[in-house]
C-alpha cells in the first residue's frame, strides 16, 4: 500500500515524512566470517564493495550472477530489497540487527526497502539452526507479535532518517509489511496446487537445515519442512507486487534464499538474488537470539537503554573495531581514526564509547542514549546530578530488581525510619546495627547513623527520590510523598505522578 506521504510521531513531535509506505497487520558478541564476498575489478567502487569492507556482507547467490551482474543492477537505478522478521518473539534482538543496518545501508544509496513481518510464517516456524521445533505460536500471539516489532522497525527507520541521513532526500522509500495479508485467502489445496508443483523433494531435502534436522532424534515435522515453500512464494509475492530482486537474510537463511530464487526464476525466467550478513553469536559459536536464551533485545521494555549501550560497551577489545564497522554508519576513515586514539590511550576505551553511543542512538534514539549516559553516570560515577536528573521510568530500568516504594513524608523521619518504613533491615537492634556498621547506603553517601533526621538533597534529592543501597547490591527506590490540602490527593515532593496509598 503506496503512499506519497505519511505522518510519524517521533519523540512527541509530528514529523511529516516523504515516499514511506507501510503494510501494518494484526554472552559477548562475535561474528562468524566464512568465505569473504567478492566484488568484480569493474564493481570496486560499488555499494555490495564498501558493504564487503564493512564486513557486512558475507554469501551472495547465485555466486557467478551476484557477483558480476548484480552490482551492476544496482548502479543502473534505484531497485527494491527485502529482509524477513518473524515474530516469534514481541521484539526484535542484537542478533537481527546486523540484517536491518543492511537493510539501511540499501536505503541510504536510493534503493528501496521492504523490511517483512512474518506474522503467517511465524507460525510455521523456521527450523534453519533449530535442534528443535519450536512451540506452536498462536494466532493471537503472533498478531501481537507483529504489531510489536513493526513499530520497533519503525523506531528504527525512523532514528536513522532523522539522526544519521543529513540528506535524507536522497533515501528510497521504505515500507514494513505483514505476510499474513498475502496468505489470509489462500487455501491449502489451491497452494499446493498452484505452488507446491515447482518445488521438488530432492532439493528441499538437500538443504543443510534440513538435513541437520533429519539427523537428529527430533527429526522434523511436515509444518517445518513447508517452511522454504512459504519464504519462497514471500520472495515471488514481492518480485511481482514491488518488483523486488534481492533479498537480503543472515548466514543460516542461505537455503531458503536459493528456494526463493529457483521459484522465481522457473516461475518467470527471471533473476533474482540472494545476498546473506554474517551470523552474530556468542563466543562460544552459539547464534544470539531468543531460543539461546542470551538476546539483547531492541524493546525498552526487555532491555533497557542501559542494559543495551553497556552491552556494546563492554565487548571484548579484540572485536570492538569489528564491530563498529558492522554496528555504525561512520566512514571507514573515521573509524580508522577512532582506532587509532584507542590505541594511543586503550584505557579511555574511546571505540568502545563510541560504538555503543551510535548503536543505542540507532536503536533507542537521542532520548535513550541520554538516558544510557545519565544512568552509567549514576551507577557507575556515583553522580549525585545524574540522579537528581532520572525520572521514575529510568530509575526503574537502571535498577529493574530494585522494589519501588512510595511513603508521605511525615516531619522529623530519621534514616532508620525511613529503613524500616521501606523493609530494608531486619527488625530489632540488628538493623540499627548494620546501619551504626555503615552497610547501608542513602544517594551514594554511607548513612552511618540511625538516628540522623532526612535531609533534603542529601537523603532526599530533589526529585523527591531516595535510592537506598544495603551491602553491594541491595538496591531500593523510595518516593517521597506529600499531602495537599484536597483530601484524598498526594503529590511528590517534585514532580511526576504518585499513587495514593
Amino acid at each position: 500500500m503506496a503512499a506519497s506521504c505519511v505522518w510519524s510521531a517521533c519523540g512527541g513531535r509530528q514529523v511529516r515524512w516523504s515516499r514511506w509506505s507501510s503494510v501494518l497487520g494484526s554472552g559477548r558478541l562475535s561474528v562468524l566470517l566464512r568465505a569473504p564476498f567478492r566484488c568484480s575489478a569493474a564493481a570496486r567502487d560499488s555499494l555490495l564493495s564498501a558493504l564487503h569492507r564493512r564486513g557486512v556482507l558475507k554469501d551472495c547467490f547465485p555466486e557467478s550472477a551476484a557477483q558480476h551482474e548484480l552490482p551492476r543492477l544496482l548502479q543502473s537505478g534505484p531497485q527494491t530489497v527485502y529482509c524477513g522478521f518473524d515474530p516469534t518473539a514481541d521484539s526484535l534482538h542484537a542478533g537481527n540487527l546486523l540484517a536491518l543496518i543492511g537493510l539501511l545501508h540499501f536505503r541510504s544509496a536510493g534503493h528501496n526497502v521492504l523490511a517483512v513481518v512474518g506474522g503467517a510464517t511465524a507460525q510455521v516456524g523456521d527450523p534453519s539452526g533449530k535442534l528443535r521445533e519450536r512451540e506452536r505460536l498462536s494466532s493471537a500471539a503472533a498478531e501481537h507479535n507483529t504489531r510489536s516489532i513493526t513499530d520497533s522497525l519503525w523506531r528504527i527507520f525512523t532514528n536513522h532518517e532523522l539522526l544519521f541521513c543529513p540528506e535524507s532526500a536522497r533515501l528510497g522509500t521504505v515500507s514494513v509489511l505483514n505476510n499474513a495479508g498475502w496468505y489470509r485467502d489462500w487455501r491449502v489445496v489451491d497452494f499446493l496446487s498452484e505452488v507446491g508443483r515447482y518445488f521438488r523433494m530432492g532439493t528441499l531435502l538437500s538443504r543443510h537445515s534440513v538435513q541437520t534436522r533429519l539427523k537428529s532424534a527430533e527429526g522434523m515435522s511436515l509444518t517445518e519442512f513447508s517452511y522454504q515453500l512459504f519464504q519462497a512464494y514471500d520472495f515471488y509475492h514481492l518480485h511481482q507486487l514491488h518488483g523486488c530482486r534481492l533479498q537480503l537474510g543472515g548466514s543460516d537463511q542461505l537455503g531458503n534464499l536459493m528456494t526463493g530464487h529457483d521459484f522465481i526464476h522457473k516461475k518467470t525466467g527471471e533473476e533474482v538474488y540472494g545476498l546473506t550478513v554474517p551470523l552474530v553469536t556468542t563466543t562460544m559459536g552459539d547464534k544470539l537470539g531468543k531460543t539461546a536464551g542470551n538476546a539483547v533485545w531492541l524493546n525498552r521494555d526487555k532491555t533497557s537503554p542501559f542494559e543495551f549501550y553497556q552491552y556494546f560497551l563492554r565487548l571484548p577489545d579484540s572485536t570492538v573495531e569489528s564491530y563498529i564497522k558492522l554496528f555504525t554508519f561512520l566512514p571507514l576513515a573515521e573509524v580508522e581514526k577512532v582506532m587509532e586514539q584507542q590505541r594511543r590511550d586503550p584505557g579511555k576505551r574511546t571505540a568502545h564509547k563510541r560504538l555503543a553511543a551510535e548503536v543505542t542512538k540507532l536503536v533507542h534514539g537521542k532520548d535513550g542514549l541520554e538516558t544510557a549516559k545519565r544512568c552509567t553516570n549514576a551507577l557507575y560515577n556515583s553522580s549525585i546530578e545524574a540522579l537528581e536528573q532520572m525520572d521514575d521510568v529510568e530509575l526503574k530500568e537502571l535498577f529493574r530488581e530494585a522494589p519501588f516504594k512510595e511513603f508521605f513524608l511525615e516531619p522529623g523521619t530519621t534514616v532508620l525510619d525511613a529503613c524500616r518504613r521501606a523493609q530494608v533491615i531486619p527488625e530489632g537492634p540488628k538493623g540499627f546495627q548494620m546501619i551504626t556498621d555503615g552497610g547501608v547506603w542513602f544517594n551514594h553517601q554511607r548513612a552511618s547513623n540511625p538516628e540522623q533526621v532526612l535531609v533534603p538533597g542529601q537523603h532526599i534529592l530533589s526529585n523527591g527520590l531516595s535510592l537506598i543501597r544495603v551491602g553491594k547490591k541491595n538496591y531500593y527506590i523510595l518516593k517521597w510523598l506529600r499531602p495537599t490540602n484536597i483530601l484524598g490527593r498526594v503529590r511528590p515532593l517534585a514532580g511526576g505522578q504518585a499513587k495514593l496509598h
